[in-house]
């Protein structure tokens, strides 16, 4: 069993201070919280929504969008998301290298402008997914929901959007112990709403020092801020549901999930879900030379920069072992001895 299989970053973390660990339910039993979570869901969709609705109204009654504003939405959507797939996925989630406190914490600065949640609340909910991935307890299975069209058109918009509303809540002293006892990363989780603003407020600043307008600070503020958000979300959805059912399985690994070569680019590389679920600590993807990940690039780069180190990688002979004769529509299978798709 390679490094990579053996640890999936869902082995309960040392306690951060000497002692039994308090808690050890796997949620949060407490219908407050889980009210609060949901309403933090509605207001973020919803906000992220609006300001799709108001940009199509400007752009259609008062004038196009500006290069300026499309600009501002990719530069920030490059590096919200780095944010949310090398900061929250590979990192703090799946442990795929190290890197320095300075460094981690502007990773999560980053992943808390998306607006999906505090650092440590998503790894949690992210761990849970992966230790229960398409079985009972899984927040965003589609494949749960029984057989036939109908059910499965009702999976798919569960897992898509409407778990996000219903979902339990996951218990941080349970999967994120790791982080409880990181002070740089706690700060940064308690000043979630302060990263969110920021995220808006920077893309705004933005457009009005390109265009010196205060239309230009809208526009940077829609597309920057708002679009952006709402474009990452369905990112993230986008994965939880179809790559779950839609694509290609080339390896063994516990569930169903899917690689799918379209959405590489949009997704920034977290398109190769089944390369990431048979080998969850991997912080590169992409397995083939021609599956593009955008991600495992910049963390390449990182490693080249001396930013990040002990970057954890899929062995050649792993893969083959894993590999699956025959893409396509395989069952999820387990491999004994191995908890790679933990």
């Amino acid at each position: 069993m390679s490094a990579i299989e053996s640890d999936t970053g869902l082995d309960p973390a040392p306690a951060p201070s000497a002692g039994p660990v308090p808690n050890r339910r796997r949620t949060v039993e407490n219908p407050r919280f889980r009210r609060l979570q949901h309403l933090h869901t509605a207001l973020v969709t919803g906000l992220g929504f609006g300001g799709l609705v108001t940009a199509i109204a400007l752009h259609l009654f008062v004038r196009p969008v500006s290069a300026t504003a499309l600009g501002i939405f990719l530069l920030f959507f490059f590096l919200v998301g780095m944010g949310l797939t090398i900061g929250y996925h590979r990192h703090f989630t799946h442990r795929g290298f190290k890197s320095s406190s300075a460094f981690r914490a502007l990773l999560a600065i980053l992943g808390s402008m998306a607006g999906q949640g505090p650092v440590v609340f998503w790894t949690s909910l992210h761990r849970m997914h992966h230790e229960l991935a398409d079985k009972p307890g899984d927040p965003h299975s589609p494949n749960l929901h029984g057989d036939g069209a109908l059910n499965r058109v009702r999976g798919l918009l569960h897992a898509y959007i409407g778990w996000t509303f219903k979902h339990e809540v996951p218990n941080a002293n349970f999967y994120a112990r790791d982080l409880l006892g990181d002070a740089p990363i706690m700060w940064v989780n308690k000043r979630y709403y302060q990263w969110i603003a920021l995220g808006w407020a920077l893309p705004a600043a933005l457009g009005g020092a390109l265009t010196g307008t205060w239309y230009g600070a809208l526009e940077g503020f829609l597309w920057g801020g708002l679009i952006r958000m709402f474009a990452l979300h369905n990112m993230i959805w986008w994965i939880t549901s179809f790559a779950h059912v839609v694509g290609t399985r080339d390896f063994v690994a516990r569930d169903l999930s899917t690689n799918n070569l379209w959405m590489a680019i949009p997704t920034l590389g977290e398109s190769w879900h089944n390369n990431h679920h048979a080998f969850p600590r991997a912080a590169i993807l992409s397995l083939r030379w021609w599956q593009i990940d955008i991600s495992g690039g910049v963390v390449c780069v990182l490693e080249k920069l001396g930013v990040v180190w002990d970057v954890q990688r899929v062995r050649a002979e792993d893969r083959d072992r894993r590999a699956l004769r025959g893409r396509g529509p395989a069952v999820a299978a387990a491999d004994p001895g191995s908890d790679a798709g933990a």
